[in-house]
């Protein structure tokens, strides 16, 4: 495995600031960044995955050294077949720690090889989750400091 590739996995439904800060930040450490967008057909989803596919990649444009991706399978498996070396995953919370903790371990185990990193939230983006979006929009409040404009003109 390669660990100067690396992968950043999720739904991405839509994509947020947070998401983006992540994005960013990984792709600054890393020689090759994979953007891999989950699909999984017993989940609801507010954007297909070819919508969510084309925001992401015009958002990361601009960022040489990224791919955006779908997959349907495990991440360990996308990891395996594109010599991924190592799994970016943000964190907010200790919650969300202790999920992407035992996740690490998961696919440790399905995968000796791979590495995770952990990157905390930026403070700014702290309290920003797609389903915090969902229930926003559901409410008809402003969306607008939460995603990016190309995600919002989709949402509106």
């Amino acid at each position: 495995m390669n660990c100067r590739r690396a992968m950043f996995a999720g739904s991405f439904d839509p994509p947020t600031y947070g998401h983006l800060d992540i994005i960013k930040r990984a792709a600054k450490m890393f020689d090759k960044l994979f953007v891999v967008i989950a699909i999984n057909p017993d989940k609801q989803y507010m954007f297909n995955s070819s919508n969510r596919r084309e925001m992401l990649t015009e958002l990361t444009a601009e960022i040489p050294n990224v791919e955006v991706c779908t997959w349907d399978g495990f991440s360990v498996e996308f990891a395996a077949q594109h010599n991924v070396g190592v799994m970016v995953r943000g964190i907010r919370t200790s919650y969300d720690f202790d999920y992407e903790y035992s996740m690490a371990n998961t696919n440790r185990n399905l995968l000796p090889e791979i590495e995770t990193i952990l990157i905390p939230a930026d403070p700014r983006y702290f309290d920003i989750s797609s389903s915090k979006i969902k229930q926003k929009l559901k409410e008809g409040e402003d969306i607008t400091n939460l995603v990016p404009p190309v995600v919002l003109r989709r949402l509106t």
